[in-house]
């Protein structure tokens, strides 16, 4: 599994680096993204922006790292 790690990259290209990197996986693919802080913000982005197409999974939640899979669970919504 592909694992983005944010805490090295410039916040402005966070998110379209995320979002590219979800948009290339084929439904059931997964990646893991690594940040220090809790991706909230994220999540409620991948809620309105890809409703329907993903699984978030969290597999650390801090205090210093949080880890979360994310994987594409359909090719658009409602398929």
């Amino acid at each position: 599994m592909q694992q983005i790690d944010v805490r090295t990259i410039a916040p402005r290209q966070r998110h379209p680096l995320i979002f590219s990197t979800f948009d290339s996986l084929l439904v059931g693919d997964s990646f893991e993204l690594v940040n220090d802080h809790a991706p909230t913000p994220l999540y409620y982005q991948f809620l309105h922006e890809r409703e329907g197409l993903f699984d978030w999974e969290y597999l650390e939640e801090g205090p210093e790292t949080w880890r979360v899979q994310i994987t594409r669970t359909a090719d658009q919504a409602g398929s």
